[in-house]
């Protein structure tokens, strides 16, 4: 099959199966019929790699077995599409909950991971390649915790940097450079949906221009080794007040211009774990841990207990290694394997507000690199909004924390001192807050002392050998994944004996779902999807970019469910829109609980679309026609949607903040 221009592969994400017809009715068997159309693609196909003209051609790794092409189309529950030659494609289609759910209650593992956050999917995903057989399990939903809550940056820490070079700190270089090193991988890993983005650090004072250029220029040379955005430059008055028009312009002496990145934290973490399930990981969430199992002869953790939270039955899942990636929750699994141990995490709450996207260019972030209190502030554009954030203060944990009116009052005063439209109450649609896990060090609480480390910290349980990985930061989540299976290989060296497992990780430059792994669908040139939605489906602009930002090439499946129809909705039904300001697609939430393991209205509000974080009351608005898709979908009783509204409604409330309490916080300063 030849590719035409703009691409007439529809929909193939990564995995294809390939056919010149559908397989149904009688005559000659499956294998029979996919045997001879092999050999046709074969013959037609001979510029594909040897796994593209197979049913199943992604790249594949030794220590997962290849299914038959008659199990694979078994196995498919993907509407073919026709391509523009007449060829049918079978998109990829991941395992259902219910296969998982199986698996984990029939299979022994290598590795068991509790916690899918970013950082759970990347051990997941590390330990898989590698050769290990894994399941990871997650209590709430993918990336539902701090991995959602961030400040959607890509980044090596600039103000680290000045603290490396002022107090000679060389721990805080070498974060620095870390954080640089993966901030390449992450931009390489989904550059569909991770991209560079400008940041500006406004200057009013002619002394402090050498200073911040000679900041930004160290950080430029700290990244030289993994080069993956622009170099920082100097921009004078006009050009910084053209290229963000609502700045304060009053004194104003120039801008210093530098790169880091942007991304979509939830939809990237549950990219993660997706690709993980791809490369043969079991993986569910919504499974919480009960207990952990030990072995009753070496007191070694063998497994854990748990819980389907939908179903509510209960089994054992055993494995010769268990991994505590829990984040800000990992205190409660070490506890489980040892009731005595010292606690670990300090959480801290860094809130977060959302305002209109007039308030900054579509494409240029802002710094304040000193707020009154010291603190740093960044005001930026996100998925057609503005992202003002963050602030740092002590918190309990919980799974929703809820931002106060004084902080969102804070982060709005801070803001004004830079712009010459003021942001007020008013304006707000959107304020959260997400928890990031500090940690004590254990080897300097050994000590007498309970400094946080600013890295990530690997402990290693002396009661059952439990190993916990927390601390560190987003961006260097594929780090910390490879750290943490390094010391599990070493913990457990019988692992390598029979040569089946890799020493080394193998996760650097490979791409996630979604970023034509076998480069056969765009060769990597995303904007040819863009191309084909809007030309071939006939959607708008905004849904486009949309759908290829948080899909890549699986945004044509989405596209083809808008053309073929879904539940209630006939094919050839013009797209709607789960609102109509916003390019959340109903599409995506067929997609999303067929595709992505959305079990609840939120994981599609909250998750696999960001309308949550974005817009409160647009994200009410859409609750019932979330409701009613899923529960065609999942079966739900009436009581069942009324209780899932009930649920959507209450983590609404923690989206935002009561903005009388805002005006009367305000007043009181």
């Amino acid at each position: 099959m030849t590719l035409p221009p703009q691409l007439a592969l529809l929909g193939m994400a990564a995995s294809l199966t390939v056919a010149d017809r559908l397989l149904s009715g009688p005559g000659s068997s499956n294998k029979d019929k996919l045997q001879q159309q092999q050999q046709q693609q074969q013959q037609q196909q001979p510029h594909l790699p040897l796994a593209a003209r197979t049913a199943g051609c992604k790249e594949t790794h030794s220590n997962k077995r290849e299914q038959s092409p008659a199990e694979q189309l078994e196995d498919m529950r993907t509407t073919p599409i026709k391509c523009r030659d007449g060829t049918l494609v079978y998109p990829y289609s991941l395992p259902t909950r219910d296969d998982q759910l199986g698996r984990l209650k029939k299979e022994s593992y290598d590795v068991l991971v509790i916690g899918g956050g970013c950082v759970g999917s990347g051990v997941a995903l590390d330990a898989q390649v590698r050769g290990l057989k894994t399941a990871m399990v997650e209590a709430d939903d993918f990336s539902a915790g701090t991995s959602g809550r961030s400040t959607k940056l890509i980044h090596g820490g600039i103000r680290y940097l000045e603290t490396a070079f002022w107090k000679l700190d060389y721990g805080s270089f070498t974060l620095v450079q870390e954080a640089l090193e993966e901030r390449a991988h992450m931009l390489n890993a989904a550059p569909y949906m991770n991209s560079p983005l400008p940041i500006m650090i406004p200057i009013y004072k002619w002394w402090e221009v050498p200073y911040f250029w000679a900041g930004a220029k160290a950080y430029d040379l700290v990244a030289s080794r993994q080069k993956s955005v622009p170099s920082s430059h100097f921009m004078d008055a006009d050009e910084a007040l053209f290229q963000f028009p609502m700045l304060r312009g009053n004194g104003l002496k120039g801008a210093i211009i530098y790169y880091d990145g942007q991304m979509n934290d939830t939809r990237m973490g549950l990219t993660i774990a997706l690709t993980a399930a791809q490369e043969g990981a079991t993986i569910a969430n919504r499974v919480e841990v009960v207990s952990l199992l030990k072995d009753p002869q070496t007191g070694v953790v063998s497994g854990a207990r748990v819980r389907d939270k939908i179903k509510g039955d209960e089994w054992e899942i055993h494995a010769k290694v268990v991994v505590n990636a829990t984040g800000v929750f990992a205190d409660k699994i070490r506890k489980m394997d040892n009731p005595e141990a010292i606690e670990l995490i300090e959480p801290a709450a860094g809130v977060h507000v959302m305002f209109p996207a007039h308030f900054s260019p579509a494409k240029m972030g802002l710094i304040v690199p000193k707020t009154t209190d010291g603190r740093v502030l960044f005001f930026l554009p996100w998925e057609g909004c503005t992202l003002a954030g963050t602030t740092d203060s002590h918190s309990t944990i919980t799974m929703t924390p809820q931002p106060t009116a004084q902080e969102v009052n804070f982060i709005m005063q801070e803001t004004n001192r830079y712009l010459t439209t003021n942001v007020s109450a008013n304006d707000l649609i959107a304020a959260w807050s997400g928890l990031r896990p500090l940690v004590k060090d254990p080897e300097k609480i050994r000590e007498g002392t309970a400094a946080l480390s600013r890295n990530h910290v690997i402990e290693v349980s002396d009661s059952g050998k439990l190993i916990t990985i927390t601390g560190g930061k987003w961006t260097t989540y594929r780090r910390m994944a490879e750290d943490t299976v390094d010391r599990l290989l070493a913990e457990r060296p019988e692992l390598l004996v029979d040569g089946a497992v890799a020493l080394n990780s193998s996760t650097w430059n490979m791409k996630l779902l979604g970023a034509d792994r076998a480069r056969i669908v765009c060769d990597q040139k995303f904007n040819k999807i863009g191309i084909t939605l809007r030309n071939d489906y006939e959607l708008p602009e905004d849904v486009a970019a949309h759908l290829v930002k948080s899909y890549g090439t699986r945004a044509l499946q989405v596209a083809e469910l808008v053309r073929t129809g879904y539940t209630d909705v006939k094919a050839g039904t013009r797209m709607k829109r789960l609102h109509m300001r916003y390019p959340f697609l109903e599409a995506e939430v067929v997609f999303a609980v067929e595709q992505e393991y959305a079990l609840k209205p939120m994981d599609i509000l909250a998750r696999r679309t960001r309308l949550a974080f974005l817009d409160t009351e647009a994200t009410a608005t859409a609750i019932p026609r979330v409701v009613k898709l899923m529960g065609d979908l999942l079966g739900w009783s009436w009581r069942q949607r009324a209780a899932e509204t009930a649920e959507a409604v209450a983590f609404l409330e923690t989206m935002n903040v009561n903005k009388m309490a805002l005006l009367k916080s305000n007043k009181k300063k």
